[in-house]
């Protein structure tokens, strides 16, 4: 009887533990696939300031990272729907067109993470 319920204790912790797969514990979480909305503002001036660009849209985690022209800004979570980014002005010096994306990272064998769609910043 005693040797039972050591049997049925020890299944229970095996499966209270998990057994692998993509368990929050397991270290190879995909990251979920983010997208973008809307960029705010949508253009500035050329030789301008610094300024913060809102990043409107869905799927953003806690550890994002906004990206322009492949260039990791400054980014501050808000919500699921939005993040914020410092723009230094350095990077507004000359008029042309900067590519902004998001890329959520991932764990384990996902670890490259997940980028979003990439939106054009005008500047003029």
């Amino acid at each position: 009887m005693l040797k039972m319920k050591l049997l049925a204790l020890s299944l229970v912790v095996m499966f209270a533990m998990g057994c692998g797969g993509y368990g929050s514990n397991s270290g190879t979480k995909p990251a979920t696939t983010p997208a973008i909305a809307m960029l705010a503002p949508t253009s500035a001036t050329a030789g301008g300031e610094a300024f913060m660009l809102t990043i409107t849209g869905t799927g953003f985690a806690g550890n994002s990272v906004v990206y322009w022209n492949s260039a990791i800004l400054t980014t501050t979570f808000t919500s699921a729907q939005e993040l914020t980014a410092e723009i230094p002005a350095s990077d507004i010096a000359n008029a042309g067109t900067a590519s902004v994306y998001v890329k959520n990272p991932g764990t384990g064998v996902y670890a490259s993470g997940v980028n979003s769609n990439a939106v054009s910043f005008t500047i003029q």
